[in-house]
């Protein structure tokens, strides 16, 4: 089973191959996605990442609170979206 972490306080310079790198030492990852403004193309400073519940959760407590790229992180299970039309 599969669970998504929201990676935020994320340098703007980070891209999708340096986040899967960084998230890959602890088991493979599924899907890395740096969310960007719609309109200027801009990172935001958040991202998704997927892994197997296993190896994320042992990502989640190695990572949070270190530091990447001058940055420290902040990184827990992404929640659930819902429409709230």
């Amino acid at each position: 089973m599969n669970m998504s972490m929201y990676v935020g306080n994320l340098p703007f310079s980070t891209d999708e191959p340096s986040l899967e790198s960084l998230f890959s030492r602890f088991g493979e990852v599924v899907s890395a996605r740096v969310i960007s403004d719609r309109e200027t193309g801009r990172s935001r400073g958040f991202a998704f990442v997927e892994m197997d519940k296993s190896a994320a959760m042992e990502a989640m407590t190695a990572l949070n609170g270190t530091e990447f790229e001058g940055r420290t992180l902040r990184i827990n299970e992404a929640e659930k979206r819902t429409n709230n039309f």
